[in-house]
């Protein structure tokens, strides 16, 4: 092993010890300032704030899955939006169902858009969601599946590179106007919301929305074990390869088609539960989630952050989320324009992004 891949490694272990110790002190800290400080205190965080922090930590997942195949394997996708918002949508159409009689025209077969819209049956494919082990394998499957059927004819064409970006925005921006119809039976323009409870509990309660961010919390470090496992192993050692000398991969012996697409689905699946988390938590989900402008953000998070490290993209996710957060409030006709800004400053001036930055200010002071 040469000096750099030792550094590396290094770096990496640093790395992944320093998410794991954060990680832990948020789902430590967050609680306490909730509930055990009282509400006048300036140390008291409110219920907003920490559906907020949860929001991130959902945007976080959906970094760690994009990192995963652009970081490591080369696949440069600006349609992973879409499998975001295909599990949110999963989770929301179980929500809809939760809703009962408690709706607006009190039907507790149809949701209170398609009453509206004068449907007479619950399309065919709604039933199930009024069970949570089926919403939670349509999380799974939805975006599974399309990615599955996506990859392999793409990665079987050999398309690749700027092309292949080209053709994950044109596959986002395709479901983004289907959804918009009425027809298609979710909602239409303005999605599904109005949501009431999960698992019985109700969705306004503080205590529901802590379990919401504490499931979260897990979810991302499962999350993030699950990267660092397969990016570790054998599996992990061919993707990079990929990445680096595709045809010498593939010239070598190794179906190279097959490890992207196993890793492709791997990352549509976490896109999907990063969704499934990001629904109830926000109390909304409609056709923008797919927007192909919010995948080339999700890209912009990893930059940022770092890619190829994991960890690099938690923090791009929350870095980037936190000034939009700002911005949109205190500045919010700038907000696209400082996004652009960061984008051309991280590329230009950042290639490594801010986990690159700090360990080059690392090195600076040792060897000063």
């Amino acid at each position: 092993m040469t000096f750099m891949e030792r550094l590396l490694a290094w770096r990496n272990e640093r790395g992944a010890f320093g998410f794991y110790a954060v990680l832990l002190a948020t789902a430590v800290l967050v609680p306490l300032l909730n509930l055990a400080v009282p509400e006048g205190s300036p140390l008291h965080m409110s219920t907003y704030t920490v559906t907020l922090v949860g929001k991130y930590m959902s945007y976080a997942i959906l970094a760690v899955a994009v990192d995963l195949i652009w970081g490591y394997c080369g696949i440069l996708s600006l349609g992973h939006s879409a499998f975001f918002a295909l599990g949110g949508y999963a989770m929301g159409m179980y929500l809809m169902r939760q809703i009962g009689t408690r709706g607006v025209y009190g039907n507790a077969e149809l949701p209170d858009f398609m009453v509206f819209l004068n449907w007479s049956e619950l399309p065919w494919y709604w039933q199930g969601f009024d069970m949570f082990w089926f919403a939670a394998i349509m999380v799974l499957l939805a975006p599974g599946l399309l990615a599955y059927v996506f990859g392999w004819l793409a990665f079987r064409s050999r398309v690749t590179g700027v092309y292949l970006s080209i053709i994950t925005q044109a596959l986002t921006y395709a479901l983004l106007l289907a959804f918009f119809r009425n027809e298609m039976g979710f909602g239409g323009n303005n999605g599904l919301t109005d949501f009431k409870e999960i698992l019985g509990f109700d969705l306004k309660a503080p205590g529901t929305r802590m379990a919401l961010f504490l499931a979260t919390a897990l979810a991302l470090g499962v999350a993030f074990a699950a990267g660092r496992m397969i990016t570790g192993s054998r599996l992990g050692r061919v993707v990079q390869a990929v990445r680096d000398a595709e045809s010498r991969t593939r010239f070598i012996g190794y179906r190279v088609e097959s490890y992207k697409l196993w890793l492709f689905v791997f990352s549509a699946m976490l896109a999907g539960v990063a969704g499934a988390l990001y629904v109830p938590q926000v109390g909304i989900i409609n056709p923008g989630e797919f927007s192909p402008i919010n995948s080339i953000e999700v890209v912009i998070w990893v930059a940022v952050g770092g890619r190829g490290t994991l960890y690099g993209a938690v923090l791009g996710a929350v870095v980037v989320n936190y000034a939009k957060t700002w911005f949109t409030t205190v500045l919010p006709d700038i907000w696209l324009y400082a996004l652009g800004t960061l984008f051309v400053v991280v590329t230009l001036f950042l290639p490594q992004g801010l986990v690159g930055l700090i360990s080059k200010l690392k090195l600076r002071r040792g060897a000063a």
